[in-house]
C-alpha cells in the first residue's frame, strides 16, 4: 500500500509542474509571466553580440607574435615523432614554395636569372664550356646545339667522321649505340673476310636485325653512304616484288672499310669540355672569399625532384637512430648536390691560381691544372686543403669526396725533401712559380 500511494504522489507532482521545457531553451516556458515588473527590471538587460576584431588589429596582433616569439626561445621539451614529422614537412613546404621547388604547385621547373641580384664581383661570370670541334666558348644552355651545329657543318669536309660523331652524339642510349655499331662492324667484317660473294655486300633495310638495331640510331644511313653504299631496289626472294638494299659500290676497297669500322668502334661521344677559366690574382686578403654565380648551385629538373625527396626523407631520420653506412649514404648525396667547383691555390709568393673543375673530377686532374702554370712544373709539389689535409696525387679521389665544393682555398708547397736536396746542392727554386705568361696577366681580386 505504501508502494501505491507514493506512486500517486509521484503523480500529481508531475502533472502540477506545468509543461515541459527543452534543455537548449535559455528561458523556462511559462515562468516569464510568473515574473513580477520589478524583477523584470532587476534583471540586467541583454548585451549585443560581441564584434569580431578589425582587419588592422588582426595584422597588429600577428606582428606582435612574430616578435615576441623571435625574442622567446621556443621550449626544448620533448616532442612525439608525429610534432617532429608535422613541424619539418611545414618547413620543406615553406623551402619548396620559396625556391620554386618543381614538387610545388603552381611553380616552375626552372628559376629565371635575376640579374638585378647578380654581383658585380663574382669569382667567375659564369661557366663556360670549349668546342672540341671549332674551340668556341660555349655558354652551359647553348653547348648541346652548338655541337650539333659543329657536327653538321663538319659533313662538308669529312662526311666519314661526321656520321661517325653524329651515331656516338646524337644518340644518348649507350647500350644501345654500343649494339648497332657491333652490328655495323660485323657487317663490314663479312665483306672484308668476303671479297667475292655478292650476298655480303647487299644489306636488306627490311631485315629485322637491321632495323631493330640499325635504323631505329640516328646517323646510321649517313654513315652507310658515307663509306660507298648506295641504295638500291632489288627484286626479292620471291622474285615478285622489289625491296631495298644497301650495295656497296665497286669502286670501294676492303682496306678503306676495315679503317672505317676501327674508326666507329673507336669513336666517342662528341661532348664539351669545361673551360678552366684559369686566372691568376695578387695576394690578397680576399683570398678565401668566394661569391659564386647561380649556375654553381642551379640544378635541373630531375636533380631538384630527387633533392626534394632525399630532404623529405629527414622526417623520417629524425626519430630514427642512424648507423654509420646510414651517414655516409648521406654524406655521399651531400657530395653530389653541387655541379661545379672553383678552387683556388695560394703559391708561395701569395699569388692565387684559380680555376673551374667538375665536382666529381678526381685529383690527378687538380694536380695536373696545377702543374701546366708552374715555371719548373717537373719538380714534385703538395697541395693542402683547410685544416692541414694534404692532397695525394696518385690517389683517384673525387674533388667533392675531398671536401672541396663548390670552392675551396688549398696551399701549395715544394716537396719538402726535394727542397732539401736542392739546398744541399746549393740551388733554390725561382720565387716566381707561374709561368711570365700568366704572370703578364695577372689580376687584383676584387
Amino acid at each position: 500500500m505504501k508502494k501505491f500511494f507514493q506512486e500517486i504522489k509521484a503523480d500529481i507532482k508531475f502533472k502540477s509542474a506545468g509543461p515541459g521545457q527543452k534543455l537548449t531553451d535559455s528561458t523556462p516556458v511559462g515562468r516569464e509571466e510568473e515574473k513580477t515588473p520589478k524583477e523584470k527590471s532587476s534583471q540586467p538587460a541583454v548585451r549585443p553580440p560581441r564584434q569580431g576584431p578589425t582587419d588592422e588589429a588582426q595584422m597588429a596582433a600577428a606582428a606582435a607574435l612574430a616578435r615576441l616569439e623571435q625574442k622567446q626561445p621556443r621550449t626544448r621539451g620533448p616532442m612525439s615523432q608525429d610534432s617532429i614529422r608535422n613541424q619539418v614537412r611545414k618547413e620543406l613546404q615553406a623551402e619548396a614554395t620559396a625556391s620554386g621547388s618543381p614538387d610545388s604547385p603552381g611553380t616552375n621547373n626552372t628559376v629565371p636569372e635575376s640579374k638585378e641580384e647578380v654581383s658585380p664581383h663574382l669569382a667567375v661570370p659564369d661557366v663556360y664550356f670549349k668546342c672540341p670541334i671549332t674551340g668556341a666558348t660555349l655558354r652551359r644552355d647553348q653547348r648541346d646545339a652548338r655541337i650539333k651545329e659543329a657536327i653538321l657543318s663538319h659533313f662538308s669536309t669529312d662526311p666519314v667522321a661526321a656520321s661517325i660523331m653524329k651515331v656516338h652524339t646524337f644518340n644518348r642510349d649507350r647500350d644501345r649505340v654500343k649494339l648497332g655499331v657491333d652490328t655495323i662492324a660485323k657487317y663490314l667484317d663479312n665483306i672484308i673476310l668476303h671479297p667475292k660473294e655478292e650476298k655480303y655486300q647487299r644489306i636488306k633495310l627490311q631485315n629485322k636485325v637491321f632495323q631493330e638495331r640499325i635504323n631505329c640510331l640516328e646517323g646510321t644511313h649517313d654513315f652507310f653512304k658515307a663509306i660507298g653504299f648506295q641504295k638500291m631496289l632489288l627484286p626479292g626472294p620471291d622474285q615478285e616484288g622489289q625491296e631495298e638494299f644497301y650495295v656497296l659500290g665497286e669502286a670501294v676497297k676492303p682496306q678503306s672499310l676495315e679503317r672505317h669500322k676501327e674508326q666507329l668502334l673507336r669513336t666517342q661521344p662528341v661532348r664539351a669540355t669545361l673551360d678552366r677559366q684559369r686566372r691568376v690574382f695578387r695576394p690578397s686578403v680576399l683570398a678565401s672569399h668566394f661569391d659564386l654565380p647561380p649556375d654553381f648551385f642551379s640544378l635541373t629538373a630531375e636533380e631538384a625532384k630527387r633533392e626534394q625527396r632525399f630532404r623529405a626523407e629527414a622526417v623520417e631520420r629524425l626519430s630514427v637512430l642512424r648507423t654509420k653506412a646510414m651517414r655516409e649514404r648521406e654524406e655521399q648525396r651531400e657530395q653530389r648536390k653541387y655541379t661545379y667547383a672553383l678552387l683556388r691555390v695560394r703559391l708561395p709568393d701569395g699569388c692565387l691560381l684559380q680555376g673551374t673543375f667538375y665536382a666529381r673530377e678526381r685529383l690527378p686532374a687538380l694536380f695536373e691544372f696545377v702543374r701546366e702554370a708552374l715555371q719548373e712544373h717537373w719538380l714534385p709539389f703538395e697541395l693542402l686543403a683547410l685544416g692541414g689535409q694534404k692532397l695525394a696525387e696518385d690517389e683517384n679521389v673525387a674533388l667533392n669526396e675531398c671536401g672541396l665544393v663548390p670552392s675551396a682555398l688549398l696551399t701549395f708547397s715544394w716537396d719538402l725533401a726535394v727542397l732539401e736536396d736542392m739546398r744541399a746542392a746549393g740551388a733554390e727554386p725561382n720565387k716566381s712559380v707561374l709561368k711570365p705568361e700568366l704572370l703578364a696577366a695577372i689580376e687584383q681580386l676584387c
